[in-house]
């Protein structure tokens, strides 16, 4: 790994990052590929590193349309855990969790993985026995589950507002202590930079503006920079996905969706774990920065935008100061919108399509950034086999058509609104 002295930092510092050496090349498209991603943010790099990695196919190409990490990855609210109910969303990010613990190590880059615990909160008896139902699920598959009670929660979050007399009482709380938050533009900047240093080709400013299908088949793409041949094409492109697919005349039983948080000004550090209360579906940390991070659920109407608005905005500051009225007096610094592809169950669809040579790995809905690990890794495996793995199976488009759906809508115990 190549050091720096500090006269050399201060150099690159003052010269507004002109001298940095460049994380991945900056190459144009080659005529044809073995494989090509459609989708530069954290899936589409985690599938492109880890089939370079684990099975040697470095013919890819990954095609973004405007610059890595400038979706969904840089638009969230970075929380990583494991704890679904439903077996087949639980072995899947139970994988991914495992895979987070040593990104950092294996990618040799800081992606700053915090498993500083997720706290679900419980507001009622039904919601505390919907909790400790789950957890007791979590542990019979050997996934860490700890069922708090009032006073332990109160003990494990001092700040959090515990007083009978709130609109939503806190009577306890299932923590997932190896849950917490990486840092998310780390995560894309990581795998590129590996994915490249294995000979992956990754192309920003490249936008896919049809499909290429000869008899029958997804021969390559149609981009803003030419056509592009492939005996695979994937699309790993998150709220975008069902726009892909229509190139290729496929519909997806996808709604693309605003999701919106916000964030305070920085101040020390005093939350030291994820809190949510899905009582008003609500969740708050704070970021490596000081800043305290919110955000709620869906803004309810279809939409590409990325943009949110003030009613919302508004829910989102009304149910933080409902669980932290010590947060009243901080000023808003900034909010963003993230464009969720919600499914209509509420698990992703990962695996081939009725086109032949086309294969889709979205529909992520709440869950996307939290599977990134798992989701490249799996998805590389079956591109690589051509075959459907075993923990895939359960998440196939035909599931719609057959009546097999996974009904989880990301949290558990309480289904999400959608």
């Amino acid at each position: 790994m190549k050091k720096y002295s500090v006269f050399s930092l201060l150099r690159h510092a003052w010269s507004g990052n002109r001298h940095w050496p460049a994380v991945w090349r900056e190459t144009g498209p080659k005529a044809n590929y073995q494989v090509i991603i459609i989708g530069g943010g954290g899936h589409g790099l985690a599938t492109a590193y880890y089939l370079a990695r684990n099975h040697g196919i470095t013919d890819v190409a990954v095609l973004e349309k405007g610059w890595i990490g400038g979706g969904n990855t840089g638009r969230n609210t970075t929380i990583v855990r494991s704890n679904y109910l439903l077996e087949e969303n639980a072995r899947l990010y139970e994988f991914s969790l495992q895979l987070w613990a040593g990104l950092s190590r294996e990618l040799n880059f800081n992606v700053m993985y915090s498993p500083r615990g997720n706290l679900w909160l419980g507001h009622s008896d039904g919601q505390m026995n919907g909790l400790a139902g789950l957890g007791n699920a979590l542990r019979v598959r050997g996934i860490d589950a700890e069922l708090l009670s009032h006073k332990e929660v109160q003990e494990f979050v001092p700040i959090l507002n515990c007083h009978a007399g709130t609109r939503f009482p806190v009577q306890g709380g299932l923590l997932q202590r190896r849950g917490g938050t990486v840092r998310h533009d780390a995560v894309a900047w990581g795998y590129a930079r590996a994915a490249d240093t294995l000979g992956v080709n990754i192309i920003q400013n490249c936008e896919v503006t049809g499909m290429q299908i000869e008899q029958g088949r997804v021969r390559g793409v149609i981009t803003t920079q030419g056509t592009i041949r492939a005996n695979q094409v994937a699309i790993v492109t998150a709220g975008h996905s069902s726009h892909l697919a229509a190139m290729a005349v496929l519909k997806l039983p996808i709604e693309s969706h605003l999701l919106q948080a916000m964030v305070t000004e920085p101040v020390k550090p005093i939350l030291h774990t994820v809190v949510m209360a899905n009582a008003f579906d609500c969740y708050v940390s704070q970021t490596d920065k000081g800043e305290i991070i919110m955000g709620a659920d869906l803004d309810f109407y279809p939409s590409y935008s990325q943009r949110g608005n003030l009613p919302r905005i508004e829910d989102i500051a009304r149910y933080t100061l409902t669980l932290f009225p010590c947060f009243s007096r901080l000023r808003l610094m900034r909010t963003w919108g993230g464009i969720n592809d919600m499914t209509m169950d509420g698990s992703p669809i990962i695996g081939p399509t009725s086109v032949p040579g086309l294969y889709i790995n979205g529909g992520w809905c709440y869950g996307g950034f939290k599977a990134t690990t798992g989701s490249g890794s799996l998805f590389a495996e079956m591109l690589a086999k051509d075959a459907v793995l075993e923990i895939l199976a359960p998440f196939s488009l035909d599931r719609f058509k057959n009546g097999a759906t996974i009904d989880e809508r990301g949290t558990g115990p309480w289904p999400h609104r959608h």
